[in-house]
């Protein structure tokens, strides 16, 4: 992954976007802590501590070409040099690397991301609870500890790729669309304005700006639609029945919401409750007439039913925002400073993308379907030895490893042989 990394010219790129400058005198560079900080969590590390440790092993730096390696309050101190500035440009990083693997990969073959002039992305936020009194950490909407404070990120993933295609780290009190417009503004910049991008996303992006922007840009939406105050307008349409779907009714309609501009077009599906749950909607008087509903706002020319399957589909970004969180420790790894956690933050959504990456330019389809805690287990903390002889660096991996084909689809991918 390093050699793959240089190949990148990932320091270089860094250096170029994100300027920072120290003294004459200084012996590390905020390029450095950020390259250490990528390679640390893939490594597994979870904490500013255990980044360190994972650098502390003599053969992860020899290949690297570092000496010796900064102390943690060392890395702690680069990282609260950060301004407002600096991390934009650290979300720019993401983008002109990503940009330069697509080209890639396309020019070699190994995948046609980006290729494709329609492409669906799925946007959505998540709650990092904390523990402490970190700044920018504040109450809001936690659905697992209510009323703890938390941070709530914001990303965007290519569903082709399974790649973060951008990413917001904000305050704990930022509401899931807070901002959303601008979002979408800057991601739509960095991507080709040949593709006609879906944005796919769930009731908290309901918001008549979001579909305005999108709809002026000539780009589509499937965003599922808040229920709040809509069942009677749902009740008043005419239902049919789902070919093969037993219970299961759909309709379309167009409707202009209170402060929209214009009619848009809705879908929506139900599907009729069991007898004993119909009865206790109808004994509660909580709404419902005995049917579930699901509703949609879309541009797509699906039927009803597609419309909801393909929303469905959307479950996967719940699965690789846990990936993210869980696995590459993003939002994990914090300091007493915002901006700090910040670009830690962005650190980590280089790292899972960096392993996404690689599958990218990779033939192995094993690759691109594995999860990144079992990249760690069976690829990167490989068992091994170095060895120094005939004046050069060897490393002697096991002759039968667990996975033999990934495991050299990995090396060639890294290596570039």
């Amino acid at each position: 992954m390093i050699k793959f990394l240089d190949r990148m010219g990932f320091e270089k790129t860094v250096s170029q976007h994100v300027p920072h400058q120290r003294g004459d005198n200084a012996e590390y560079q905020l390029t450095d802590v950020i390259f250490m900080s990528l390679v640390g969590i893939v490594g597994g590390a979870s904490s500013i501590a255990k980044l360190c440790a994972v650098w502390s092993d003599g053969v992860l730096r020899e290949v690297a070409g570092w000496l010796r390696m900064p102390v943690e309050t060392t890395v702690s101190r680069l990282f609260k040099e950060l301004n407002e500035k600096q991390i934009n440009q650290l979300e720019t990083v993401n983008h002109v690397l990503r940009g330069q693997i697509w080209r890639k990969a396309n020019r070699s073959g190994t995948s046609t991301v980006g290729l494709n002039p329609v492409q669906w992305i799925d946007i959505d936020s998540t709650v990092d609870s904390v523990c402490g009194r970190q700044e920018g950490a504040a109450k809001g909407y936690n659905p697992k500890k209510k009323g703890a404070l938390s941070y709530h990120p914001q990303l965007a993933f290519w569903v082709g790729s399974k790649e973060i295609l951008q990413a917001w780290f904000r305050t704990g009190s930022a509401y899931t669309s807070n901002g959303v417009v601008e979002f979408v503004k800057q991601l739509l910049v960095h991507l080709p304005s040949r593709i006609r991008v879906i944005i796919r996303a769930d009731s908290g992006y309901f918001a008549g700006a979001l579909l305005d922007l999108l709809d002026a840009r000539g780009h589509g939406y499937l965003i599922k639609v808040k229920l709040k105050n809509w069942l009677g307008l749902l009740i008043q349409q005419q239902w049919s029945a789902i070919a093969g779907q037993p219970d299961w009714e759909q309709c379309m309609f167009t409707y202009r919401c209170g402060d929209w501009k214009k009619s848009r077009r809705f879908v929506a599906v139900r599907k009729r409750l069991p007898n004993e749950q119909s009865l206790q909607v109808d004994l509660l008087d909580t709404c419902g007439y005995g049917f579930d509903y699901f509703c949609y706002v879309t541009t797509e020319a699906l039927t009803p039913w597609q419309t909801h399957k393909k929303y469905g589909e959307r479950a996967t970004c719940e699965t690789w925002i846990e990936e993210s969180k869980g696995q590459m420790g993003m939002g994990k790894i914090r300091t007493a400073d915002f901006l700090a956690n910040a670009g830690l933050f962005h650190c980590a959504v280089l790292a899972y993308n960096t392993l996404r990456w690689m599958s990218l330019m990779s033939s192995s389809q094993a690759l691109r379907h594995w999860e990144p805690e079992t990249i760690r287990t069976y690829l990167v903390r490989m068992a091994g030895k170095l060895l120094t002889g005939s004046r050069q660096l060897t490393i002697k991996t096991p002759d039968n490893p667990l996975y033999p084909q990934v495991w050299s689809d990995w090396v060639e991918v890294g290596l570039g042989s």
